[in-house]
């Protein structure tokens, strides 16, 4: 059993988790993902690690109200108890020092990309985030990204904090300006997570300036070991399972389209449970 310490919304629909978990903090590494259910007659749903405190033993689990699981999750207090929470998992992103590295994220996927933003930024990287949601209310961890970054872009579709626009705009005009520009060179590495729609637009803009890229993928996952198939997803032609093959992917080859088809398999009896 795993003690939860502390719940509390970030907003309406999002909430962060401190988790006492001694040995997953020991070994989480940014981008690495656990599966928790919450008890015996849940399921089991797959939860970035969002930041780690391995003197502390605690694990940070932010959760987006999407499903009965996580609605289930969002009404539990400090001192209740998931039982099982399996990780870390996934490969961990590499963070190496490259030079300039754009982290891209919308809406709940800013949670998995502080640990991220943060680990280049240990590494010596230069960083610039771009982070975006539907509107301020929504906007999660900006001053978390924004103590990692050197520099931080937000937008809001509504126009309510930061720039009105998606965040292909800031990341459009940066790459404009280096292409005018006869000092400055375009950024080693763009990392993006977030909606599938989000991710596809980034990687169609960064592939027109053929800039590395970078996407963390969050398919239906069931069993988190490669066993079950839930989670595929084609990368270069190729069934890639995001569990045990991920979840970073070459964004340019990975197939936005079919990963969001199969998002969309179990909408109907996900509606029946709420």
């Amino acid at each position: 059993m795993f003690t939860i310490l502390e719940n509390k919304p970030l907003n309406s629909a999002v909430n962060k988790l401190i988790i006492k978990a001694e040995q997953i903090a020991s070994s989480a590494k940014a981008g690495q993902f656990v599966v928790i259910l919450i008890d015996d007659k849940g399921e089991r749903i797959p939860l970035t690690l969002s930041d780690w405190d391995k003197q502390q033993g605690t694990i940070t689990l932010i959760a987006q109200i999407a499903g009965a699981t996580t609605k289930k999750l969002s009404q539990l207090k400090a001192g209740d108890s998931i039982a099982h929470i399996l990780g870390p998992l996934g490969h961990p992103t590499e963070t190496e020092k490259i030079g300039t590295v754009v982290c891209v994220a919308g809406g709940v996927g800013i949670a998995e990309i502080y640990p991220v933003a943060k680990a280049f930024k240990e590494a010596g990287n230069r960083v610039l985030s771009i982070i975006g949601a539907r509107t301020q209310e929504l906007l999660i961890l900006q001053e978390e990204v924004k103590r990692f970054s050197d520099e931080l872009f937000i937008t809001t579709d509504d126009g309510s904090l930061g720039r009105k626009s998606l965040v292909t705009e800031p990341l459009k005009e940066l790459f404009s300006s280096i292409e005018k520009s006869t000092h400055t060179k375009y950024p080693d590495l763009v990392y993006v997570i977030g909606p599938v729609v989000m991710m596809k637009a980034v990687s169609d803009l960064t592939k027109e300036y053929s800039i590395k890229t970078i996407a963390s993928l969050n398919p239906i996952m069931v069993d988190a070991t490669g066993m079950c198939g839930s989670c595929r997803c084609s990368v270069d032609g190729k069934t890639k399972y995001a569990c045990v093959d991920g979840p970073d992917f070459d964004a340019h080859k990975v197939d936005f389209n079919e990963l969001s088809q199969r998002l969309r398999l179990f909408n109907t009896q996900e509606k029946t449970v709420l």
